[in-house]
């Protein structure tokens, strides 16, 4: 079986919008909306499960709140605590049943790379992540100086969906430092686990700017999402 968690809990804090930024408008609807579109079309999905701030009131009001294939919980105070929060209300799901993870407020997840994350994620022992190559030279930094330049070769920006065995991802996510944990891939990589990452478009980008709004529309035009 497949399922899917949206952690949609935070803030928004380094946006400053006045609002969390997956309640944003994006083309006539919100962020959220539009991250929640390709899963909502996967045809082998069996459920979503959203996970709330404790003071959400907007997303109760959105048309794609009473879809079917959605479920609502509560979340907690770090993105590992959201995500723990949302495999507990996957109370039919089996511990070997796949779990999609995929950001609130990545909007521009094209439908063709969430088809290949799953396909290849399910060969890989370890689950799998959508990334891209890094393109610019990177730099190490120490109070602002460069202090040496990295192989971008070896570095890759990671994304979502994540996907990883029910089991898998919740023992991790128990076992893992939540200080530390920036993606559900990091928590599986302390545990020892070797995620595959499956490539996909650099436009599947995350809304943490402003600046990042027309980004997101003219992504999701070019996809005639729009």
């Amino acid at each position: 079986m497949l399922y899917a968690i949206m952690p949609a809990a935070g803030r928004g804090a380094r946006m400053d919008a006045g609002q969390p930024k997956q309640y944003l408008p994006l083309g006539g609807r919100t962020v959220i909306e539009h991250a929640l579109a390709p899963l909502l079309d996967y045809p082998e999905l069996e459920a979503v499960i959203v996970v709330l701030a404790a003071t959400d009131d907007q997303f109760a009001k959105l048309p794609v709140a009473n879809h079917p294939l959605i479920t609502t919980c509560q979340g907690g105070a770090s993105r590992a605590d959201s995500v723990l929060a949302g495999l507990g209300a996957l109370r039919e799901a089996d511990a070997e049943d796949w779990v999609l993870v995929h950001d609130a407020a990545r909007p521009c997840l094209r439908p063709d790379d969430l088809d290949r994350l799953i396909r290849q994620a399910r060969r890989s022992a370890d689950g799998g992540l959508l990334a891209v190559p890094a393109r610019d030279t990177l730099k190490q930094v120490n109070n602002g100086l460069a202090m040496g330049t990295l192989d971008r070769a070896a570095i890759w920006q990671a994304q979502t969906p994540q996907m990883f065995r029910l089991a898998a991802l919740r023992n991790a996510l128990e076992q893992g430092d939540r200080t530390r944990i920036t993606d559900e891939a990091s928590a599986i990589e302390m545990v020892g686990g070797k995620p595959r990452l499956v490539e996909g478009h650099g436009d599947n980008l995350k809304v943490t700017w402003l600046d990042d709004l027309p980004l997101a529309e003219a992504s999701l035009r070019a996809q005639g999402r729009l």
